[in-house]
């Protein structure tokens, strides 16, 4: 493929870009597709938690109905906040500061928090609570 000179020519070079932007894109495309591909965590570690649950139990739980939530295609609610930038909130709920046991104890008893919340007590037990809460710090 190479000339007498050793250059490559410019269409090969071309050629192999082409083929590497259609991986990128196809790759791309694939992982957005899924709905639920977690992203990297960025925000508190929960030990012991796993994040990849999250989605599941989101839907599991009925969080989906009245929550937006980046990469759960079926979290489209308007009756609770946007989860979009959870990472980057200072407080949960008005009132507690973003800090990994506050979110579990909000998420397992939002009316012990906030008497009258929109939010329901849904009895998510702690280990389930830890991992939507581990979810949660992957939104950014």
């Amino acid at each position: 493929m190479a000339s007498r000179r050793g250059i490559v020519p410019f269409s090969v070079i071309l050629g192999w870009l082409v083929v590497a932007l259609i991986l990128l894109v196809t790759g791309y495309v694939v992982v957005r597709s899924t709905g639920d591909a977690v992203p990297v965590a960025s925000g508190p570690s929960l030990p012991g938690a796993d994040a990849s649950n999250g989605p599941l139990l989101l839907r599991q739980y009925g969080c989906v109905s009245c929550h937006r939530v980046p990469g759960v295609r079926e979290a489209i609610g308007a009756v609770g906040p946007d989860l979009t930038g959870f990472t980057r909130r200072a407080v949960i709920a008005g009132k507690l500061a973003n800090e990994p046991a506050n979110l579990v104890h909000w998420i397992r008893f939002p009316q012990d928090v906030s008497p009258g919340t929109a939010m329901p007590n849904l009895n998510v037990p702690e280990p389930h609570a830890r991992d939507i809460a581990a979810f949660l710090y992957t939104l950014e």
